[in-house]
């Protein structure tokens, strides 16, 4: 064989190692593209996801707020409620304490057969005291 023949042969085959690294590159290439798709497509569904979670938080903050909202709204009406409750006990304690309603909650008791102990117990006063207006309500 002469020189030529090998040089020939030479670059033949340096030809075809090169067909090879091609054929080895452009499929490495490719594995690398679909890697890349398959990436992309993860991103984007994390990304939708991450919208998602902002969407939902969102909400559940602007639903806390309403609902923070509604519960100071309650508890001024509460608050309303208790103060019209404090000023209707004190009215009631009032007129309980009255010498008038006391004279007529021992008359009643009275007629409807309390001893004069009970009486005086049920209202606070002595005895006595009970006796007395008892004497003056018959009179």
């Amino acid at each position: 064989m002469s020189a030529e023949s090998y040089l020939i042969l030479f670059l033949t085959l340096s030809e075809l190692a090169l067909i090879v690294l091609v054929v080895l590159f452009f499929s490495r290439l490719r594995r690398s593209e679909g890697l890349l798709h398959r990436l992309q497509n993860n991103q984007e569904q994390l990304l939708e996801k991450l919208r998602l979670n902002a969407q939902l938080e969102q909400e559940l903050v602007s639903s806390f707020k309403r609902r923070q909202a509604e519960l100071m709204a309650l508890d001024e009406q509460l608050e309303q409620r208790r103060m019209d409750l404090d000023r209707l006990l004190k009215q009631a304690r009032e007129v309980s304490r009255s010498p008038q309603f006391l004279r007529q909650v021992i008359v009643n008791g009275h007629k409807k057969g309390q001893s004069i102990g009970a009486l005086a117990t049920s209202t606070g006063l002595a005895p006595d005291e009970v006796r007395l207006i008892l004497e003056q309500a018959s009179s």
